[in-house]
């Protein structure tokens, strides 16, 4: 029985309701009716049901496409603005023992150089990541509680919080480990950190038993029921998605819909981010062997309907995707990208040589930090290294406030104006300091309150003197 409101992971995540979805969606997809009323109803901002986004993935009325791909647009400028928040992955070890068939991390791997960085790697890695400008991390690791215990963990975030080097340092680190106990989530809130990730791979609960046929990951419903545990431990900010091209895609779209829904019924605020990764060469992993993998279309799709349904939520790419994938869904609703990205265990202090490969996937976008934010302004958009709502305690449901409000423009927007003022002066190019002063100059004028942007062009002033780390 579906229940939004149940903390078993079969009962919120039901089979026979995503079932019913699809069925429901294939038999709506050219009632242009319902589609048009749905859409009516996504316009009003508040977000869709599973079943409601579910038929406007599979609308083939190409006109309505273009309405659903138009708002999804205007959506994003409505809650997000025009800011693109940039953080960088930092893989501490990868060491597993778990068998997923999809990652060159799995046990059965003999031949993948294994590594586990020491603290004082770690710190050469952190320095070397906050001398290209970055201030906010993504921690990754595989699940080993001998090699990757959680304490390890923690030691980790402690280690890269104390590193003060030039004008750099990481203010947020965000984590991505494997699913985990109460206790350890307190003890990650305890340690400060961001957002807590984990991505389901797959809803489809007898394709995921296939795809982790051992270790602790097998454990399908322990796996889905992990934010719900780290919601109980404290972490009010947590991140989901799915590894597209493992299962059906309106499958997994509409489980990763009703795990929003869910989070949403039980706690009161829904998922901080979600990210959509598609599956990706890496070692001995042949994605062309995965036989459900979507093309670029489908995906700009998926990104469309995801941020019409979920107008709140943070929408992550990463450097899994190319330069003009990116480009493309930057426009429908993403707001969270990479740059500069390593995804073996160390690396960003000199490059992984390649008989020592770690990398869990292959990276397509591989341009430099200073080339991706350069890109970017040069699109329009913000590129953003603010990280003031997790150190002001605007977190869980009274950041999602802030965001459903509004007053994001008032506090957003010149809090990455003056994040990005920092970059310009400490860390970018010439042609990038030039392209970024310039946008800085028009879109201060654009702060809608005139105390705030007032303060915003004081404190930019105070960054050209040498002071920094201002925020709203």
């Amino acid at each position: 029985m579906y229940n939004p409101k149940s903390l078993k992971a079969e009962e919120f995540i039901s089979h026979e309701e995503i079932l019913d979805t699809l069925r429901y969606a294939e038999e709506n997809k050219r009632n242009a009716e319902l589609i048009q009323s749905i859409i009516d109803k996504a316009k009003e901002r508040k977000g869709l049901s599973h079943r409601e986004a579910a038929v406007l993935l599979d609308c083939e009325l190409e006109d309505k496409n273009q309405q659903v791909y138009a708002l999804a647009e205007q959506i994003k400028k409505d809650f997000y603005g025009n800011r693109i928040v940039m953080f960088a992955p930092l893989y501490l070890s990868n060491y597993c023992i778990n068998s997923c068939v999809y990652c060159p991390y799995h046990r059965q791997n003999k031949h993948i150089a294994r590594k586990k960085l020491t603290q004082e790697e770690i710190r050469k890695e952190v320095i070397a990541l906050q001398d290209m400008g970055h201030k906010r991390l993504a921690l990754e690791t595989g699940e080993d509680p001998i090699n990757n215990p959680i304490e390890y963990v923690l030691e980790s975030i402690k280690t890269i919080y104390s590193i003060k080097h030039k004008n750099g340092a990481i203010r947020r680190v965000n984590v991505n480990i494997a699913a985990t106990t109460v206790e350890n989530y307190r003890k990650l809130k305890e340690a400060g950190i961001g957002t807590y990730i984990l991505f389901q791979e797959t809803y489809h609960k007898e394709s995921y038993e296939k795809l982790h046929p051992a270790g602790p990951k097998h454990d399908y419903a322990y796996h889905t029921e992990a934010m719900d545990r780290a919601m109980e431990g404290g972490i009010d900010d947590v991140g989901i998605g799915v590894l597209f091209g493992l299962e059906l895609y309106r499958y997994e779209f509409a489980g990763l819909l009703m795990h929003a829904e869910h989070l949403e019924a039980v706690h009161g605020v829904g998922p901080h981010t979600i990210s959509v990764p598609r599956i990706r060469h890496a070692d001995d992993i042949d994605a062309e062997s995965f036989d459900n993998g979507i093309s670029d279309d489908t995906f700009a799709k998926i990104v469309a309907c995801i941020r019409v349904a979920v107008p709140y939520t943070g929408m992550i790419i990463s450097t899994r995707e190319s330069q003009a994938c990116r480009e493309r869904v930057l426009h429908l609703g993403v707001s969270q990208i990479s740059g500069g990205s390593r995804t073996s265990v160390g690396g960003y202090v000199e490059k992984e040589p390649e008989e020592e490969n770690s990398a869990q996937f292959d990276v397509s976008d591989q341009r430099s930090l200073d080339e991706v934010v350069n890109w970017l302004m040069r699109l329009g958009y913000i590129p953003s290294f603010c990280t003031a709502c997790y150190r002001e305690g605007r977190t869980g449901d009274r950041f999602m406030s802030l965001c459903k409000s509004g007053q994001i423009q008032n506090c957003c927007h010149p809090n990455a104006l003056m994040t990005l003022k920092e970059y310009l002066l400490d860390y970018a190019s010439e042609d990038t300091r030039k392209i970024g002063e310039e946008l800085i100059a028009r879109e201060i004028e654009k702060v809608p309150r005139e105390k705030t942007k007032e303060i915003a062009k004081r404190n930019l002033k105070e960054i050209e003197e040498g002071k920094r780390d201002f925020r709203f």
